[in-house]
């Protein structure tokens, strides 16, 4: 038995084969980019292991996905693959429409080619899931109900605007060619090997460097935070017992504005690794002009997931921090192989020249 998994070298992708592997004998084919968020060192942990597969391609490849289809024969593919910091949408979309649209376009195509091909009772067992964002429903005011599945999509960014348009490609193969397709919606995750451009891996490798933290506009805007770890528990409960044209949300229960988020990271440091000075970090804190079109809140509401599948968080929101913040500061190799002076150009860039 076999999986395909594409962008299983990013953050969520590299934590669910991990996952994976650590509770099943099935062999995981992975497929990646290796773009500037795919790393290699995320799959260390699998270098000898022979039930990982890992294959440097795009999902735009069809030759590639159609080649590894035939020759793997997975009971499931999930797509991981994704262009998915909004800033960078912001100043680049192109990409995003390339990787988000086109390539799930292309990875859709050669699965339903595959799943076409199989014989029973394998056609009927095939899934495929679409991982995706809640940031394609928009944004909520601070007294609105969180999204649910049904939620309209009303996305506000590029790279939102293109995981939606990958949801409806995915929620059309369903319908009009019957390919079993399942659709989650997760709310932000957190964790290691997050690469440091997201908010929280940002702020702890810049109180570390004594650099400012940057924070957008007031910093109250909401969102749910979702610990990696427990984002893949749902995955795979959804893989196993999800209906098949059903979308299932995912979120951790833990809506925090992001000066929140901020100063509670600070408070971490302050006590694991002190400022030589013995000031707090959040002395660093600089409010910084926001973004264009930044979505003021987010929410989800996971009560679907919990009633039909019995799935819910097990991580708290500050255990979870002070996990994530214990790795990054016993992991520096994996941080200085990832902080390449792009990333240093990006970052100054974005921030530092919004101060």
């Amino acid at each position: 038995m076999t999986l395909l998994v594409t962008g299983g070298a990013g953050f969520i992708g590299s934590h669910f084969v991990l996952d994976w592997l650590a509770c099943h004998h099935e062999t995981v084919v992975n497929v990646d980019a290796l773009s500037y968020a795919g790393n290699r060192m995320n799959l260390a942990a699998l270098a000898d292991d022979p039930r990982h597969v890992f294959v440097h391609g795009r999902i735009g490849d069809g030759a590639l996905l159609e080649r590894l289809l035939e020759e793997h024969k997975p009971r499931a593919v999930l797509n991981f693959a994704a262009e998915s910091h909004v800033d960078r949408s912001i100043a680049g979309p192109a990409v995003f429409v390339d990787t988000n649209v086109a390539g799930t376009f292309t990875l859709l195509e050669a699965v339903r080619g595959y799943w076409q091909g199989l014989a029973e009772p394998e056609k009927t067992a095939f899934r495929y899931l679409q991982v995706s964002t809640d940031e394609v429903y928009g944004s909520l005011g601070p007294l609105e109900a969180a999204f649910t599945e049904t939620t309209p999509f009303a996305p506000n960014s590029p790279y939102a605007a293109s995981k939606a348009a990958g949801d409806h490609l995915a929620r059309a193969w369903h319908h009009s060619y019957g390919l079993p397709v399942l659709t989650t919606h997760c709310s932000n995750n957190y964790g290691p090997f997050q690469f440091p451009e997201k908010l929280i891996p940002l702020m702890i490798e810049r109180a570390l460097e004594g650099a400012p933290l940057p924070v957008y506009g007031d910093g109250l805007q909401v969102r749910d935070w979702l610990y990696v770890g427990d984002h893949c528990a749902a995955l795979r409960r959804v893989l196993a017992e999800g209906k098949p044209g059903d979308t299932y949300n995912i979120g951790g229960n833990a809506e925090r504005t992001n000066l929140e988020v901020v100063n509670r990271l600070c408070a971490i440091l302050d006590e694991a690794r002190p400022r030589a000075d013995g000031r707090s970090y959040s002395a660093q804190v600089a409010f910084v002009a926001d973004r264009p079109g930044h979505d003021r809140r987010y929410a989800i509401n996971a009560t679907k997931l919990a009633a039909e599948l019995g799935w819910v968080p097990d991580e708290r929101f500050d255990s979870g921090l002070k996990r994530t913040v214990a790795w990054y500061l016993s992991h520096r190799a994996w941080v200085d192989a990832v902080k390449s002076g792009s990333y240093r150009d990006w970052v100054a860039r974005q921030y530092e020249a919004r101060a």
